[in-house]
């Protein structure tokens, strides 16, 4: 048999077998609680009835086999680049003047974050759109995440995944695009326009790293400003401020220790889940339960995807390598050339600052949003979909995409 070219793009199928959800439910069914303090709500983590709960519905209620033929909705596929499987859905419009876009998850995501944003943009018409807002859509796994599963090697940081993407997208015949992302997804795609803006028409970001008040503001900086942008300022470094004290644990263990991390996530479906689940209280717009911003069902397949392939560790070691990086991807970033946007949903832990931001990024729209938070094309996919379509028709009648 003639082996396979080592750029070729191999047809994928999700199809979990049943031996794997069987022992999921066994561990399930096993699990190991420990002691929790009443009354303390989610001050030392997640609390424990709400996870009880959480867990008697993964295992009783919840329908894999559903989610499962959702994503396989989609045409997925799977290819080596730089020595890695990426896998990645490519979702082709039936316009044919259809932008081609790259949108990318983070963590604690998964290419399950776009299952409701991805037919609006591929098939506007079918959704009530313009036709002329077509995009052909391509959503990859970061290598290390998910169905992408472990690289072989380390080094596995934003720049060198937006490398990769770039050569993805011209495997698949498109020598120009569009890239939109949040959380590691805003960084993956702004550096894809930054090191490739003859090939990248437009980057849409739902975050921008480094744009908001990290130390606290002097007296000179809040009068060089006006006084919107000064009040917006001194929200940011509060916000910041808070994070950095009680939301970066996760952030600081797998900067240092994502292996040792690695054992509990890929031997608990327990521990998986809390470990994520928390993310999706803290950084969405909710008061309680992260389920008023998110579907339960949506939120466990995205845990599922991180426990079905054991990628907690791999999936963690994208902080270790940004933590750790050398060469090209320990300089500081260049300002980018590519015209990009930026959404801002309120309830995302980092506000960034317009001051800021025109200082690094070619910035052409900035749209605030009244509600949502960090995970927006799980929360708000409609107001996430209107304005992606809202920047490439402007980047459209400027003759620049």
């Amino acid at each position: 048999m003639t082996p396979a070219p080592a750029d070729s793009i191999r047809p994928f199928r999700l199809d979990v077998p049943q031996s794997d959800l069987d022992d999921l439910h066994r561990r399930l069914d096993r699990t190991r609680r420990p002691d929790a303090l009443p009354g303390t709500g989610w001050a030392y983590g997640v609390p424990a009835d709400y996870l009880d709960e959480l867990l008697h519905h993964w295992r009783h209620g919840y329908d894999w086999r559903a989610a499962e033929a959702r994503l396989n909705e989609w045409p997925q596929f799977t290819t080596t680049i730089d020595g890695s499987t990426v896998h990645f859905a490519h979702v082709r419009s039936p316009e044919p003047n259809a932008t081609p876009l790259i949108v990318t998850h983070g963590w604690p995501g998964s290419i399950v974050e776009f299952l409701d944003v991805v037919g609006p943009l591929a098939d506007p018409a079918a959704h009530g759109g313009d036709p002329a807002d077509a995009f052909h859509v391509v959503v990859p796994s970061i290598p290390g995440f998910g169905l992408s599963g472990p690289p072989a090697d380390t080094g596995w940081e934003a720049g060198r995944v937006a490398d990769a993407w770039a050569e993805l997208m011209r495997r698949l015949g498109y020598e120009r695009f569009g890239a939109q992302g949040g959380d590691w997804g805003a960084a993956i795609s702004r550096e894809l326009g930054r090191a490739h803006p003859e090939r990248v028409t437009g980057v849409h970001l739902n975050l921008l790293p480094g744009a908001h008040q990290a130390t606290e503001p002097t007296p000179e900086e809040l009068d060089a400003l006006g006084a919107e942008e000064r009040e917006r300022t001194l929200l940011s470094w509060r916000r910041w401020s808070e994070w950095s004290r009680e939301g970066t644990g996760y952030a600081v263990l797998q900067s240092t220790r994502p292996q040792t991390l690695a054992y509990a996530l890929t031997d608990s479906p327990a521990g998986q889940l809390a470990w994520i689940v928390e993310k999706f209280w803290e950084w969405t717009d909710s008061e309680r339960w992260p389920e008023e911003a998110v579907d339960r069902d949506r939120m466990l397949t995205n845990v599922m995807l991180y426990w079905l392939t054991g990628t907690a560790g791999s999936a963690a070691r994208i902080y270790y390598e940004r933590a750790h990086a050398t060469g090209r991807a320990a300089r500081p970033a260049e300002p980018s050339t590519v015209p990009t946007a930026l959404a801002l949903f309120p309830a995302e832990p980092q506000i960034p600052l317009r001051h800021k931001a025109e200082r690094t990024e070619n910035l052409v729209r900035w749209t605030e949003f009244d509600r949502g938070g960090h995970f927006a094309a799980m929360e708000e996919p409609d107001l996430l979909v209107a304005d992606v379509r809202a920047f490439f028709r402007q980047l459209r009648q400027k003759g620049l995409a």
